[in-house]
């Protein structure tokens, strides 16, 4: 079957505007957008995926709240800074004016302002996260997989992430954790690099799908010990094996590069 090049919104190339390292974190953002949708995570033109930009400790790259994820370059995202202006706006064809989501700038200006180490902020609304997300039993560490967020954090919903003031409580819930459920929302990851977060939600992803298979399979699950299921947490976590994404990274880059590299302009 062939591989048809998907239609990008034409902006002018920013990387000799950027520095080396603003641009590659541009060129994998614009891939995790493009790996987002390719794995089917993605929901239009909503949600978000932010990285801080090398360098500057208040500024992060974001969407232009407009564009698809399959139509994402590495020249088409934004830079703004805490407090929501934006430093970097390319100028798309057609003269069409692309802002900043408002939740995303709250949801993700939270993290990236009380946690220097988090790089990379994952947000999503898919069925699976969603659909787990209303259960009030949480995401059940009963598979290898899942394991590995048997200690995931919660945030209750209180409406549509749009006051600056849920910033303190959205970080409050996240805790030391990497990944947390939006309760009756969706899902949030982070992660030092742009890999780990993006490993962290694909697997995350995959725990909630297959907890609503098992679920919906009307007979009675298995239960894992909890010292086995901790064990098995403790193993997944940082500093306990190499960190993820390191290998996954390069091979999904070159599966984007076969599809379309027109992520990297």
């Amino acid at each position: 079957m062939a591989v048809h090049a998907l239609k990008t919104s034409k902006v002018a190339n920013l990387r000799s505007n950027v520095s080396p390292e603003e641009w590659q974190a541009r060129v994998d953002l614009a891939a995790c957008y493009r790996l987002i949708d390719l794995y089917g995570m993605s929901d239009l033109i909503a949600n978000h995926i932010s990285v801080r930009v090398p360098g500057e400790h208040d500024a992060f790259l974001i969407n232009a709240y407009g564009l698809l994820y399959e139509e994402i370059t590495a020249s088409s995202l934004l830079k703004i800074d805490h407090e929501g202006n934006i430093l970097a706006k390319p100028e798309f064809d057609g003269g069409l004016e692309y802002g900043v989501n408002r939740a995303g700038f709250v949801i993700h200006s939270a993290i990236h302002m009380a946690k220097p180490d988090v790089g990379c902020v994952i947000h999503t609304h898919t069925w699976p996260g969603m659909a787990v997300s209303t259960m009030e039993c949480g995401l059940l560490p009963n598979t290898q997989t899942s394991m590995r967020f048997a200690r995931i954090s919660y945030h209750d919903f209180d409406g549509v992430v749009l006051d600056l003031a849920a910033r303190e409580a959205l970080v409050a819930s996240l805790g030391d954790n990497n990944a947390m459920i939006l309760r009756n929302h969706g899902l949030l990851t982070t992660g030092a690099t742009i890999p780990e977060a993006f490993n962290a939600m694909h697997r995350l992803e995959l725990s909630c799908k297959t907890q609503i298979a098992a679920m919906s399979c009307n007979t009675k699950l298995i239960d894992v010990p909890a010292e086995v299921v901790e064990a098995t947490y403790v193993n997944y976590q940082p500093k306990t094996r190499r960190p993820f994404g390191l290998l996954d990274w390069p091979a999904l880059l070159r599966k984007l590069d076969r599809i379309d590299p027109g992520f990297r302009d």
